[in-house]
C-alpha cells in the first residue's frame, strides 16, 4: 500500500506514530488545505512522508500513490472518495463512511466498476478481542440484552456552546454524538446481530445537533441499547447478557481492550488477544493485505457491513427528526 493521507487532524496525528508497525504500508504523501501547510510539513518531517500536497487533484494524479486514506470532515467523505476512485486509487475512508445511503451505493458501484478496494476505516470489527466475542457468542446462551456505552466529554464542547462553528458539532457537516462516537456502538452491535427490526434514537439536542443520546435497537426477542455522549462523561462499557452467561468489555468499543466472560456457575474469565497497543494498527494491516491480494470478496463483505451500519444510523437520525423522513423527502 503506497498511501496518501488526506487530512492532518486528530485521527491522523493519532495513527501516524504507529504507521511504521504496519508492514507493507508506505507513506508516500500527505494532502491538506494550503492553510495547513505548516502542519503538513511538520508531519512530513516527523514521519518520513515523501511529499506534501495542498491540491487534491495533484495528489490524486501522483502515479506513485495506489491508495488514499480519507481523514477529512465527515461532509467531505463522499466527494473525496468519488474523486479518488475516479482517479484509480483504492480508498480507505474514516467513519462515518458517508452521510447518505445512496452516496454509499454509488461509491460501491464505482469501486466495483473500477475494480478497486473501498473500505470504511472502523477499528472495532478488526480487533482480535472483538472477533473473539463474535466467535463465542454461543457461550451466553440466548442473547437477551446488549448494552454498549461510549461517553466522552468533547474538548470542543465548550467552544461549541460559546457559539463557535465546529465540524464535530455542525449538523451541516455531519456532526453530532451519534455519527462521531455513537457510530462505534452501532458497529459493535450490528457486527454481532445484524440489521435490527426497529430503530429509535432519543437525543439531547443543542443548536440543532445531538450532543448525546440513547439508541434502542429492536431485534424481536432481544434488545440492544447504545448510549453515546459528547457533552458528558461516564463509564465506558459494553455488555452482552444471555440465558447462560455474559460477556463484557471495559473500555471503548473502538478499542475493545480486553474481554471478561462468565457462564452460569463458573468463574469469571479475563482475556486480552490484542496484537498491538494501538487500535488502528490491526485494521490497517487488514487493509494492506486486502489491497496486496486484491481481495474484492473481503471488500464486499465489509461494504455489506458498512451499509447496514449506515442504514441503522440513518433510521436513528430520522426517528429523532435530525434528518427528513422518507415521506418528507417525497
Amino acid at each position: 500500500m503506497r498511501l496518501a493521507v488526506l487530512g492532518s487532524g486528530m485521527i491522523v496525528r493519532d495513527f501516524l506514530p504507529h504507521a511504521s508497525d504496519v508492514d507493507g504500508l508506505e507513506l508516500v504523501a500527505i494532502c491538506g488545505r494550503p492553510g495547513s501547510v505548516q502542519r503538513l510539513e511538520e508531519l512530513q518531517g516527523r514521519f518520513g512522508i515523501e511529499r506534501v500536497y495542498t491540491d487534491l487533484d495533484e495528489c490524486l494524479a501522483d502515479a506513485d500513490i495506489d491508495t488514499v486514506w480519507i481523514a477529512v470532515p465527515n461532509s467531505l467523505h463522499a466527494s473525496y472518495a468519488r474523486r479518488a476512485l475516479a482517479a484509480g486509487k483504492h480508498v480507505v475512508c474514516e467513519k462515518p463512511f458517508v452521510l447518505d445511503e445512496q452516496e454509499l451505493r454509488d461509491l460501491r458501484a464505482l469501486a466495483e466498476d473500477r475494480d478497486l478496494i473501498l473500505v470504511e476505516a472502523i477499528s472495532t470489527i478488526h480487533l482480535a478481542n472483538y472477533r473473539w466475542i463474535q466467535d463465542h457468542l454461543d457461550q451466553v446462551g440466548e442473547i437477551r440484552v446488549i448494552q454498549c456505552d461510549y461517553s466522552q466529554f468533547s474538548s470542543r464542547f465548550d467552544r461549541f456552546r460559546a457559539g463557535e462553528v465546529i465540524p464535530a458539532f455542525d449538523p451541516a457537516q455531519g456532526g453530532g454524538a451519534l455519527l462521531d462516537i455513537g457510530i462505534y456502538t452501532i458497529h459493535f452491535v450490528v457486527g454481532l446481530l445484524g440489521m435490527p427490526e426497529g430503530v429509535r434514537y432519543t437525543p439531547n439536542v443543542e443548536g440543532g445537533v445531538d450532543t448525546s443520546g440513547v439508541l434502542v435497537l429492536d431485534y424481536g426477542d432481544r434488545t440492544a441499547v447504545c448510549v453515546c455522549a459528547k457533552d458528558s462523561d461516564g463509564p465506558i462499557r459494553s455488555k452482552i447478557q444471555g440465558t447462560e452467561g455474559w460477556i463484557a468489555v471495559d473500555g471503548a468499543p473502538n478499542a475493545v481492550p480486553s474481554v471478561a466472560s462468565q457462564r452460569r456457575g463458573e468463574e469469571i474469565r479475563m482475556r486480552d488477544l490484542s496484537v498491538h497497543p494501538h487500535r488502528m494498527v490491526e485494521e490497517f494491516r487488514v487493509f494492506v493485505d486486502m489491497i496486496a491480494r486484491h481481495d474484492t470478496d473481503a471488500r464486499d463483505r465489509l461494504l455489506d457491513h458498512s451499509q447496514t451500519v449506515l442504514a441503522v444510523a440513518t433510521a436513528a437520525r430520522r426517528s429523532a427528526g435530525l434528518i427528513p423522513t422518507e415521506q418528507d423527502d417525497r
